[in-house]
């Protein structure tokens, strides 16, 4: 498993809890911040797919 399959579903999880967090206190920002995350965290996991596949693992 390539390591930004790794870091990017950790960006994800974090991406999540910060959007979460800031709807729960209803900061704007904070919860903007989390969907930006969790974005990054998609692409980043994505890159280690193909990375993966075309590792052949």
């Amino acid at each position: 498993m390539d390591k930004n399959r790794v870091v990017g579903s950790a960006k994800e999880i974090k991406g999540t809890v910060k959007q979460a967090a800031g709807k729960a206190v209803g900061d704007a920002k904070l919860e903007s911040e989390g969907k930006a995350d969790k974005i990054e965290g998609k692409v980043q996991n994505a890159i280690g797919g193909i990375k993966d596949t075309l590792k052949g693992k």
